[in-house]
């Protein structure tokens, strides 16, 4: 089947993950934490950071997660916090510091600037917010690539449910089997997977290993930079 429709993961796959979160990461832990070091550094290991590698596990809450279900591993080590109340401060610290340390992948605006041109529709759906996709995204000149955005609060569920990726089929107007799913861990490919896209790609500039991804993938490439050649090859 002929591909027509690319949707993407955001970080981890037009962002480079480590460049973009981990100062927004360390930023919220120590802001809920109120200063606190210690119990920052304790929230950052809950979310799957390890120190000595100064890196996040692929499938740990901070690399798959949305801001409510990063809130709900932590709350319960902040008990001066309510949890709507740490959910909203949480995305509050994302969307601003998201947008002050994102880093795009290689090559982002003439890669997604070739693939529109070729006649592709174009998707983001993320475990950011709505508002996130347009502070970490805006800075790079390709929001208006794209013909669907949806983060995890747009009403359209949330990783690894399949529900973005029907909602972008509807949005383009496409089936779901001329529709890629590219990501950087496994909830994008499972998302892929479930929603019965022709295509589910995953990519290394995020957090999944090549060895994980590759249990799901149809393809696993460096680099989004990579998917035109891939395309021509089918």
């Amino acid at each position: 089947m002929t591909i027509r429709g690319i949707l993407f993961d955001k970080d981890g796959t037009l962002l480079d993950y480590a460049a973009t979160w981990m100062p927004a990461n360390r930023h919220a832990a120590l802001a809920v934490a109120a200063g606190n070091a210690d119990l920052a550094k304790r929230l950052l290991h809950l979310g799957g950071y390890d120190p000595e590698t100064d890196t996040i596990a692929g499938n740990a809450v901070l690399a798959v997660g949305n801001t409510i279900e990063i809130a709900s591993a932590w709350h319960p080590h902040l008990p001066a916090w309510d949890l709507p109340a740490l959910i909203e401060t949480i995305d509050a610290i994302f969307q601003e510091q998201g947008g002050v340390s994102a880093v795009p992948v290689p090559d982002l605006a003439p890669t997604l600037t070739r693939l529109k041109d070729r006649g592709l529709k174009l998707g983001v759906a993320t475990s950011d917010s709505h508002v996130g996709i347009e502070t970490t995204l805006g800075a790079f000149g390709i929001l208006g690539l794209f013909d669907f955005l949806a983060g995890y609060d747009t009403g359209h569920g949330t990783k690894p449910a399949p529900d973005m990726v029907h909602a972008f089929c509807a949005a383009a107007d496409l089936p779901a089997d001329e529709v890629a799913m590219v990501g950087d861990n496994l909830h994008d490919l499972i998302m892929g997977r479930a929603a019965g896209a022709g295509l589910v790609v995953g990519v290394l500039t995020g957090t999944g290993a090549r060895a994980d991804l590759a249990t799901l993938a149809d393809h696993v490439l460096d680099s989004i930079a990579d998917l035109e050649t891939l395309l021509d090859q089918r």
